[in-house]
């Protein structure tokens, strides 16, 4: 990777074929780069435990790949069609020498949101950290385009199911425990094209400020990250290969970023070196301005 940061990740992605939902690594002609051959811990989460939605894939597999080299001990949720993506994330977890738990399911069902941190806990024995990054994203051209069931879908997996998670969480974790929500530039930049999408991302930043005002006096920080465009397989299920090929070319640095790009803010944001950071958004869009 070179110190230019024009340069430092793949692009354009040239012949990316689109995928239906939920979208596989496993399916991508131009693979992500999620920090397997670059990232190097420096024991920042030893014995810590890290519960991680979305996490076989995209920034989920580069957040769970990072932590696992800074020395915790991960769960991530995923959808069950996401299964060969998770086991790969599982393999490079554990050649970092940490433990990897799968635990497939639906985020729209409150009660799988509620076994989930079951399982975390009674498996991997605590819960420091809770990282609530999975998201379902739909496109439209026009106002009609969208269904109540396109909303609920949304509103359902993107923010209900972090308020869930939240809820089930804290009661288990202790003072100097963490959670980070994934928002997106698209919470200030509102691409009229993803309307719903939008409004869900806003939504989280919203609610991340709350939340880390309700839980500051437990001890317990709540930040959120916001990507711009991330080469993850949520791409190719929302746009064309004409637009995949051109993705990120708009913005400051003219390009897309990687996921392995976003781990550092999100390992920041989990350890010690983030002690006095609550309440924040932390853009990592390329130069996009989310002012």
């Amino acid at each position: 990777m070179t110190d230019d940061p024009r340069n430092a990740g793949q692009h354009p992605f040239p012949g990316e074929p689109t995928q239906s939902a939920p979208g596989l690594v496993a399916a991508m002609r131009n693979a992500p780069d999620h920090g397997e051959r670059s990232y190097v811990g420096k024991d920042l989460l030893t014995g810590k435990v890290a519960l991680i939605t979305g996490g076989d894939s995209g920034i989920g597999r580069a957040v769970a790949i990072a932590y696992a080299r800074e020395g915790a001990d991960i769960a991530i949720s995923y959808l069950p069609e996401e299964q060969v993506d998770a086991e790969e994330t599982r393999n490079w977890v554990e050649q970092a020498g940490r433990r990897c738990v799968l635990l497939p399911g639906d985020l729209r069902s409150e009660g799988y949101c509620r076994d989930l941190v079951a399982q975390t806990v009674e498996q991997l024995g605590r819960l420091d950290i809770l990282v609530n990054n999975a998201a379902a994203q739909t496109m439209n051209k026009t106002l009609a385009d969208i269904t109540s069931t396109d909303v609920e879908a949304a509103f359902q997996t993107n923010v209900f199911a972090m308020f869930y998670l939240a809820r089930e969480a804290v009661p288990h974790m202790q003072p100097g425990a963490v959670i980070i929500n994934t928002t997106s530039e698209q919470a200030k930049v509102a691409n009229e094209k993803m309307l719903v999408y939008v409004a869900t991302k806003g939504a989280i930043a919203s609610m991340t400020v709350a939340l880390s005002n309700l839980l500051a006096p437990e001890g317990i920080r709540v930040n959120c990250v916001a990507p711009g465009p991330i080469w993850t397989p949520i791409q190719p299920i929302a746009k064309t290969t004409e637009e995949l090929e051109q993705l990120g070319a708009d913005t400051p640095l003219g390009r897309a970023g990687q996921p392995a790009e976003l781990a550092p803010a999100y390992v920041l944001l989990a350890s010690r070196e983030g002690s006095y950071i609550t309440g924040a958004l932390i853009p990592v869009t390329g130069g996009v301005s989310m002012l």
